[in-house]
């Protein structure tokens, strides 16, 4: 039940009237709504007040609690998982040494950009994520574009990663059959009917078997943890072990690079991937129960007890996989580790337990995919902006969202239909694109504090430690972004160069055209809808 609608004058930073909402309303009749608790019992107080300064309407009931939203976080993470399938770029730049070290330097640096998504996500728990954050707290004059910029690119990297996600599945599904006949291997058409197949399924998950969503990740976050233990004890138990001497050296520049320095930065990247995306709860923050503390302290406790869990399963397969050697010229070199226990039926199950996870965290890839998608259209920011932007309150789904970003999926998945590493380029945008957003958002929050200009108040807050913290997450995602551009080893060709700068600079590209067209006209920015707010006393605090 609605008991008021307040009216709230907007205006844009180029004057005239605010934007339209996507039935058709202006912002002054329908944005800001008073839900009345009793009947809609899944809002907190905070979550009223905090979606009261946003400007923005409650559409989704708030079906996700502390335990969803972690095992959420955890299963879109799948730290210990991606390490086995991703680790062969650190291989080569790194070592078995190299990558112990490298973990340590990631995890930590990249835990302070964490906990600045978090204590920002405290302030503006919204589905938009970094291009919200950019939008608030960038200088005015700059807002609108590179919010605008932020969201296309930010589209566009969880795109990328949710195409990746299928392809990783089915190399899993080749190395099943592998087991039993090494000769066997996928072609690229039966490759993709593979990855379409488990798009198919994830679709389902997310549209009419949405309502299971936040039970399937707490079901499945307990797989990952038990997961975790049935892998890492007989690789333990049955395989050969390498000796300390061995892990635990030097760093080996087997990438070509002039010192061991940058081999070092290069082989973190891959480090870095697995690590890759706590913040994918934030872009649920409108389905999740008292978002403004829930997600802030799910994202820091999930990242770090995945990176730990990640870091044991690392050591242990460095321990197993055999030589250096032997590991770099492996395909899969995870399978080394699985073929060492001297067992078929291990190596079929533990091969078995990656793939349901992987294919349980491609659910979830898909969901916060889709929200992202979604935000950034009912802020008019994409093509078919008002059709994208419905809801389906029945299901609580953002069911054209979940559509359109299943659709684009499908287009990637198509490409490698054609050429593999065509669709190994494309998906390159992934990493680089997450970067950079992250580095406009913290570098947009540091400008303010630097400013001693007022911040949003936050429930997760770094108090003193916040502009260290924030300057040390800013300083590293640079540095991170440019290395995230190098290729894994020199010299290099068109199949094993790194495309990711190229396709971003494309997809920026695409952006400005598609502002040009129709962002100019429908995109004002979400700090608009905030600024309407803000004159209504919503107050600040200073950072």
């Amino acid at each position: 039940m609605v008991l008021a609608s307040r009216s709230v004058p907007l205006s844009t930073p180029e004057g005239g009237t605010g934007p339209k909402d996507v039935a058709g309303l202006s912002v002054e009749e329908s944005v800001i709504e008073v839900v009345d608790p009793s009947q809609n019992p899944s809002l907190t107080v905070f979550d009223r007040s905090d979606m009261q300064r946003l400007g923005k309407k409650q559409e989704y009931r708030r079906v996700f609690g502390p335990a969803a939203t972690f095992g959420f976080i955890s299963m879109y993470l799948c730290t210990w998982e991606y390490i086995l399938v991703s680790i062969a770029g650190g291989l080569i730049n790194g070592g078995f040494g190299g990558l112990v070290w490298e973990y340590i330097f990631t995890a930590f640096a990249f835990g302070s950009v964490v906990i600045t998504m978090a204590e920002m996500t405290s302030m503006a728990p919204t589905s938009g994520g970094q291009y919200h954050w950019i939008s608030e707290f960038s200088p005015p004059r700059y807002q609108k574009y590179l919010s605008y910029a932020a969201g296309w690119t930010s589209a566009l990297g969880w795109l990328t990663g949710n195409a990746s996600g299928y392809f990783i599945l089915s190399t899993l599904v080749e190395a099943l059959v592998e087991i039993y006949d090494p000769d066997w291997s996928f072609t690229r058409w039966q490759s993709t009917l593979v990855m379409i197949f488990f798009l198919i399924t994830t679709i389902y998950f997310n549209t009419w078997g949405a309502k299971l969503l936040p039970g399937i990740e707490i079901v499945s976050v307990v797989f990952h943890m038990a997961g975790f233990v049935i892998t890492i004890v007989p690789l333990w138990v049955l395989a050969p072990k390498n000796s300390a001497s061995d892990v635990f050296g030097g760093i080996v520049n087997g990438g070509g690079w002039s010192n061991a320095g940058t081999s070092f930065f290069i082989g973190t990247i891959t480090i870095l991937f697995s690590n890759l995306g706590p913040d994918a709860a934030v872009h649920i923050a409108e389905e999740v129960r008292d978002a403004s503390i829930v997600i802030p302290w799910a994202m820091v406790v999930s990242y770090f007890l995945n990176a730990a869990l990640g870091f044991a399963m690392m050591i242990t397969m460095l321990f197993t996989v055999g030589s250096l050697e032997d590991a770099i010229a492996a395909s899969s070199p995870f399978q080394n580790s699985f073929t060492n226990t001297g067992s078929t039926g291990v190596n079929v199950a533990l091969t078995l337990i990656l793939a349901l996870l992987i294919g349980a965290a491609n659910i979830t890839s898909l969901a916060t995919t889709s929200r992202e998608v979604w935000a950034f259209a009912r802020d008019g920011g994409t093509p078919a902006h008002r059709w994208i932007s419905k809801v389906k309150y029945n299901q609580n789904v953002p069911f054209n969202a979940v559509l359109t970003t299943s659709f684009l999926s499908l287009i990637l998945c198509l490409i490698q239909l054609g050429s593999t590493v065509a669709f190994n380029i494309i998906i390159s945008l992934n990493l680089i694109a997450f970067l950079g957003t992250y580095m406009l958002s913290i570098g947009c929050l540091l400008l303010k504090r630097f400013r001693n200009e007022p911040l949003p108040p936050a429930r997760f807050s770094l108090g003193r430690f916040g502009l260290p913290v924030n300057l040390f997450a800013f300083c590293y995602s640079v540095v991170t972004l440019v290395f995230s551009c190098f290729p894994v080893s020199v010299p290099v060709d068109a199949g094993t160069a790194n495309w990711g700068p190229a396709i971003w600079g494309g997809v920026l590209a695409i952006a400005a055209v598609s502002y040009a067209v129709q962002g100019r006209r429908d995109y004002k920015g979400p700090i608009v809808f905030v600024e309407g707010v803000r004159k209504e006393g919503v107050g600040l605090q200073t950072a």
